[in-house]
This record gives C-alpha cells, sequence and structure tokens, in this order.
C-alpha cells in the first residue's frame, strides 16, 4: 500500500471524524425512534407517524443530554481509564535512557512534541499509543518488546505509534469505543432488567408481559446498535495499521527496521493481563489467539481490529 503522505492522510481523518460525529449520535436517534414505532404497534397494525414523531420529539432533548454526558465524561477521562486496563506505570528517563532518548530524536525529526512514556511489565511484544491531546498522548510499550528489539527495530515501533498520533488515529479510536460503550452498556442494563423482572414476576406471581417485551425490545435495538457501531469502528481499524507502519517507514527511513520488528512480535503480542477489548485494541498486533479454521476461529478473523501482520510485513519489504 503507498503512502499517501501526511498530510492529506490527517485531513482524511479529520474527515473521518466528523463522520463518526455524526454517524454515532444518529444511531442512537434511529434507535429511539425505532423503540417508539413498535412500542406503539398494536393488534390494528403500525402506529401513525404524527404519534411516533411526537414521542420521539418529546424525548430527543433527555436522550442527547445523557449522550453528551456520557461521551463528555468518557472521553476527558480515557486516559485514565486506559491507563489503569492496561496496568501501565511511568517511563522516565532515568527508568530508560535508550526509549526516553529513540522517542526524542524521532519526534525532533518531525517537529512534534513528545508524548509521555509507559510500560507494561509484561514479557509479551506490543505497544500502543493513545490520549486526545497534547497533554495526554501517550505511547506505552511492555517491557518485553523493550528488552527483544534492537535499536533499529524498537526505533520502527516507537515511529509507528508516532504516526498514531500524528494522523489523528487514537482520537478516531477513542470517539468509537465511547459510543460503542453506550450502546453496549444500553443493551446491558436492559438484559439485566429482564432477568430481574423475570424472577421478581415469579415471586410476586405478577404477568409483568409488557414490561418484559419494551425490556426485550430495547435488548434487540440495542444488539441491533451495538452491532452496526462495532463494523464502523472495525472500518477505520484495518486501514489506520498500514497508514502508521507506511508513516513509520517513512519517519525512520528504515521500512526493514518496523517489519523486522513486526516478525518478532508476531505470535508473542498477547498481554496477559490487559483484559479489556478496547486497549487490545490499540495495540500495534492484535490477532485472535485462535486463529484456527473452525467456525469460532474464522468469525474471530472476520471481526479481527488488524489486518494480517504477514501482509503488514510484506508490504514494508517492498516499501
Amino acid at each position: 500500500m503507498k503512502y499517501v503522505g501526511l498530510q492529506k492522510q490527517i485531513s482524511s481523518n479529520n474527515r473521518k471524524s466528523i463522520l463518526l460525529l455524526a454517524a454515532f449520535p444518529l444511531l442512537v436517534l434511529v434507535m429511539v425512534f425505532a423503540f417508539f414505532f413498535f412500542i406503539n404497534y398494536g393488534e390494528e397494525g403500525p402506529p401513525t407517524l404524527d404519534l411516533v414523531l411526537e414521542q420521539f420529539i418529546n424525548a430527543i432533548p433527555m436522550v442527547l443530554i445523557a449522550v453528551v454526558i456520557w461521551f463528555v465524561i468518557a472521553y476527558f477521562a480515557n486516559s485514565t481509564m486506559i491507563n489503569s486496563a492496561a496496568k501501565s506505570n511511568t517511563l522516565a528517563r532515568k527508568d530508560n535512557m535508550k526509549v526516553y532518548n529513540l522517542t526524542e530524536n524521532l519526534c525532533m525529526s518531525v517537529g512534534m512534541k513528545m508524548p509521555k512514556l509507559r510500560i507494561i511489565e509484561s514479557s509479551a511484544l506490543n505497544a500502543f499509543a493513545s490520549g486526545i491531546n497534547e497533554k495526554t498522548f501517550t505511547v506505552t510499550l511492555t517491557s518485553g518488546i523493550i528488552e527483544k528489539l534492537d535499536d533499529k527495530e524498537l526505533e520502527g515501533v516507537i515511529a509507528h505509534e508516532l504516526m498514531h498520533i500524528r494522523n489523528s488515529d487514537v482520537k478516531l479510536l477513542v470517539v468509537s469505543i465511547v459510543f460503542v460503550g453506550i450502546f453496549s452498556f444500553i443493551m446491558q442494563v436492559a438484559f439485566r432488567s429482564i432477568l430481574y423482572g423475570s424472577m421478581s414476576s415469579r415471586r410476586s406471581k405478577n404477568d409483568g408481559k409488557g414490561g418484559a417485551a419494551v425490556m426485550i425490545l430495547i435488548v434487540v435495538l440495542a444488539a441491533l446498535a451495538y452491532l452496526l457501531s462495532i463494523l464502523f469502528k472495525l472500518a477505520l481499524s484495518r486501514k489506520r495499521e498500514y497508514m502508521a507502519d507506511s508513516g513509520a517507514a517513512e519517519m525512520t527511513k528504515n521500512p526493514l527496521g518496523l517489519a523486522s520488528a513486526l516478525e518478532k512480535i508476531s505470535g508473542n503480542h498477547h498481554v496477559d493481563q490487559v483484559k479489556s477489548g478496547d486497549v487490545q485494541q490499540l495495540f500495534i498486533e492484535n490477532a485472535p489467539e485462535d486463529t484456527s479454521a473452525n467456525l469460532l476461529g474464522g468469525l474471530k478473523g472476520l471481526f479481527a481490529t488488524h489486518p494480517p501482520i504477514e501482509k503488514r510485513i510484506q508490504i514494508l519489504k517492498q516499501f
């Protein structure tokens, strides 16, 4: 894949950010409209459009307020949540002069402010970038990747993560993760309400079918919206890795350094203590552990957040 140029990629990602910011709230509103449509569906057939629109319009302010509150909290607290989920610690210059100097030199070469550095104590080989602005931009490395890669390979990995920051990839992912979390939360709350309501109904011998039907409808709509939001996120995820690889090759003038690093990372990248799927998606490599040809392995490959690492290595060797 030929690198299209940094500024062009930044502009493209900024346009995608706008589309994402529009697409996710739109999906929320579509889900709310569908809820009022189906909840008013009776024996006489579908409800009138006027009735659905009236209920929908009345609900919009509260829905938007809830979404905005969720988004603001999650967006600005994402760095703390990611660092906590990754179980990472600050990596200062005195802790590892080599990593600090490699990062500083790369940043100076392209005129960008140096991000924070953090480390995950793990023998696995992996790294990721995170943050939403210059105050929170961070490159996190495992201790394994620092110890097992040579300087040229480690430089390629760090450059890859710096490109995610320069290309605004990290901002895109934060936006997508926040909105996917909204639909996941709604689905979980509704599902648990069904379970709780079912147990309460058996104890009280009340019918409760109407409330259960409403909760089931919410679960179905939230699940559909959740699946669509996942597809939105995956549509961005794979291409960003190719672009970051190409940008890193251009930054270091050494594509073979990153290619060699990816060869070592392949098959040794699973960071066991990081359980969060959102954090795993940020890693430089996130192939599913089950890559067998069975049905489950095939589905994991279909919903992979990263392109095949073998293809990335091949492209870098032809750069």
